[in-house]
């Protein structure tokens, strides 16, 4: 008799057809509730079968030639797409916010990435697609959404709280000092996504990467050390970049006699 191990389903496009016709379900909801999503949710249904197809592709062909080059290649632009959809989620935009933006995603996630690669998983070689992929990928999806909280919300309290900062200067605070609680809060609203996940994890919430390891047919007690470890990288990296990029936008709103602007 066969454990549950040796279980593995096989996924047709009619299955995937299947599933996708559940989001009739979420576009009758957005009709009866004028909710005005329908365009969205369409749009968003059709995106994530053509992206993911595409990558699809791509990886299988990646991991079968399994060359650095190549990898460095698609490493770089998932970088420099995670730096512009977390600028492209900053209200307030700014000369420099870009560069300001890629720095902190891309530090934070390559440190990070490199951490695991070389010091916990110890891959050999370090470019090996099947893991360097997914692990950059996880760091900087979670990472890209605490990075955008913590600028967006640093940026909109520099502008509403103009007066209080200059206030401060005024009597005396150094620069820092002025802005000190607008980071702090800053960085909070950033990091609460990646806190809140982990406080339910396991208890309310079965992480993406565990579940499709167990879906896989994979070991539960090696997926659950998977997740653990990409657990605690997300909280790394996340804390790092919102870090980096609340003091590369604080530098941004100082000039050099120490005095509070508004860059355009």
């Amino acid at each position: 008799m066969s454990g549950t191990n040796d279980i593995q389903v096989f996924l047709t496009y009619g299955d995937i057809a299947l599933a996708g016709s559940l989001i009739l379900i979420v576009l009758v909801v957005s009709w009866q509730l004028r909710l005005r999503l329908t365009k969205t949710l369409l749009t968003a249904a059709i995106r994530t079968i053509v992206q993911l197809s595409f990558i699809g592709l791509i990886l299988a062909w990646v991991f079968a030639r399994e060359q650095w080059y190549e990898v460095l290649i698609i490493l770089t632009i998932m970088t420099l797409i995670a730096a512009s959809a977390a600028k492209n989620r900053v209200k307030r935009s700014y000369k420099g916010l870009l560069v300001d933006t890629l720095l902190a995603v891309s530090t934070s996630a390559v440190l990070v990435t490199a951490i695991a690669i070389l010091a916990i998983l110890r891959v050999t070689p370090w470019y090996t697609p099947q893991f360097i992929i997914p692990i950059l990928g996880l760091i900087l999806g979670n990472s890209l959404t605490a990075i955008s909280l913590t600028s967006n919300q640093l940026v909109e309290s520099f502008h509403q709280q103009q007066s209080r900062i200059e206030m401060m200067l005024s009597l005396s605070a150094k620069p820092f000092e002025a802005v000190h609680e607008q980071i702090r809060v800053a960085i909070i609203n950033g990091m609460t996504p990646t806190l809140n996940s982990m406080l339910v994890v396991g208890i309310v919430s079965l992480p993406g990467m565990m579940t499709g390891q167990i879906l896989a047919g994979a070991d539960p007690s090696q997926a659950v050390r998977y997740q653990i470890i990409t657990m605690f990288l997300i909280c790394v990296s996340s804390i790092l970049g919102c870090t980096i990029s609340a003091l590369l936008i604080y530098r941004r709103f100082f000039n050099k006699n120490s005095q509070f602007i508004l860059p355009e």
